[in-house]
């Protein structure tokens, strides 16, 4: 029996990154629907609910992607309540990559070594990635510091990691050198999220902190988020500190995107977002 994925979208075009991506962890068939609302999901899954029954639902599944992460949201609610009972697929909500980035950042941080009681501050942090990757990093044990140059946004999106994902987050206002240099103080480690094209961390600041071990950037578009390193850096010592671009990180990324959609399709009953899908690149860790 083929292993079919549906796949949500909600732009004008379905993503060809997800879809090659999806072909590359082993789906047999990829159905794209684009343009989507969450008011039109409810047929959609019934077609993949009902077609098959037993042990052989297993074979379909849904992905959500698209650009707009909120919309992402909605479907993925609006796909967990058309289920009922073990009549139900898997599911995976990735929408922009937020997911499985802010994922493979942590798992990259962590890998130098454990967070539990240490300072962490996340750059330009009010973002889906962000926001993720704050919630995993916190749920890792350590004191998560989520910088804005806007204070009131800062402190929207923390109470909405406390509202979510039960994790205490410090908002930050960072708006010039010296409210960096104050966040930083006594940090083990900072994660860099802000939109592509702005340096949030100079070379000057973070060459030159005493504390700083770890350095991750999600940003591979120049100017990058943290100043004189490269996207391809995939755990480079640099003055002392272990440092991951983009690239590097996006390596990751792309390998538990790909276990994660093979992992659809092991079971009926997979819900996969934020939390399920750290628990996945975890494991991943022991092979």
């Amino acid at each position: 029996m083929k292993k079919i994925l549906v796949q949500f979208d909600s732009d004008k075009y379905a993503s060809v990154f997800d879809t090659i991506t999806a072909y590359d962890a082993g789906v047999d068939q990829v159905i794209q629907y684009c343009g989507i609302v969450p008011e039109e999901v409810r047929n959609l899954v019934y077609g993949a609910m009902f077609t098959r029954g037993g042990d052989a639902l297993k074979n379909s599944s849904v992905f959500i992607g698209g650009s707009n992460v909120l919309r992402g949201e909605e479907i993925m609610k609006a796909v967990s309540e058309s289920f009922f009972g073990a009549v139900r697929v898997s599911v995976m909500m990735d929408t922009n990559g937020c997911n499985t980035t802010a994922v493979a950042a942590v798992r990259k941080i962590v890998s130098v070594g454990g967070l539990k009681g240490r300072k962490v501050v996340i750059l330009g942090g009010t973002g889906p990635v962000g926001m993720r990757a704050a919630a995993l990093m916190g749920g890792e044990g350590a004191q998560v510091f989520l910088s804005s140059r806007n204070l009131e946004r800062s402190e929207k999106v923390c109470a909405a990691i406390k509202n979510r994902f039960d994790i205490e987050v410090t908002p930050v206002k960072v708006s010039n050198s010296e409210d960096l240099k104050a966040v930083l103080d006594s940090a083990y480690a900072v994660l860099t999220t802000g939109a592509a094209g702005i340096t949030l961390l100079s070379a000057f600041i973070w060459q030159a902190h005493p504390d700083l071990v770890v350095l991750a950037d999600i940003n591979a578009v120049p100017p990058l988020g943290i100043e004189n390193i490269k996207p391809h850096w995939d755990g480079k010592k640099i003055d002392g500190k272990t440092v991951f671009g983009a690239l590097g990180i996006g390596g990751l990324k792309m390998k538990i995107h790909r276990e994660c959609i093979a992992r659809l399709f092991t079971q009926n009953d997979l819900q996969l977002d934020a939390k399920e899908i750290y628990n996945i690149a975890k494991g991943m860790d022991k092979k």
